[in-house]
């Protein structure tokens, strides 16, 4: 992706153009974004606190017994929102969705292992292990390079 500042003079209100061969899910992602009045900011509650939970921090966000949960690099963490909008918020970041039930960050990730038949084996920064969904494995391996 190309990005291109103009300065005029002449402009009052920021303008953006999106020059694209055709409207992809990038794209779409790409307008949603620039759409939002919103902040994008996931906040975590633990011990009663909520705290401000920042993108590099986050290892995995899954839910549990129908709750969402958060493991971070400070604790583990209730979010009072649905896996599906958290997705969205992560959208374009290091973030991949391996399960129904499950997001981690890749940059939290030690390595992948490769030699469960049907499935991969994934190995986090907190020690944690977790597996990809059969459904997942293309979609890892492609963003992978495999």
């Amino acid at each position: 992706m190309n990005i291109e500042i103009k300065i005029d003079s002449s402009c009052i209100d920021p303008k953006i153009i999106i020059m694209t061969a055709s409207v992809t899910e990038k794209v779409n992602n790409i307008i949603k974004i620039l759409s939002e009045d919103t902040p994008r900011m996931i906040t975590g509650i633990k011990e009663d606190k909520a705290e401000i939970l920042e993108k590099p921090e986050i290892i995995r966000i899954y839910s549990d017994m129908g709750k969402t949960v958060c493991a971070a690099e400070k604790g583990t963490y209730i979010i009072k929102r649905r896996l599906y909008e958290i997705e969205d918020l992560l959208s374009g970041d290091s973030f991949v969705r391996i399960s129904n039930s499950e997001i981690i960050n890749l940059k939290k990730v030690n390595n992948f292992d490769m030699s469960f038949a049907g499935t991969i084996c994934v190995k986090l920064s907190n020690g944690e292990t977790v597996y990809v969904s059969r459904r997942y494995v293309s979609k890892i391996k492609k963003i992978l390079g495999l």
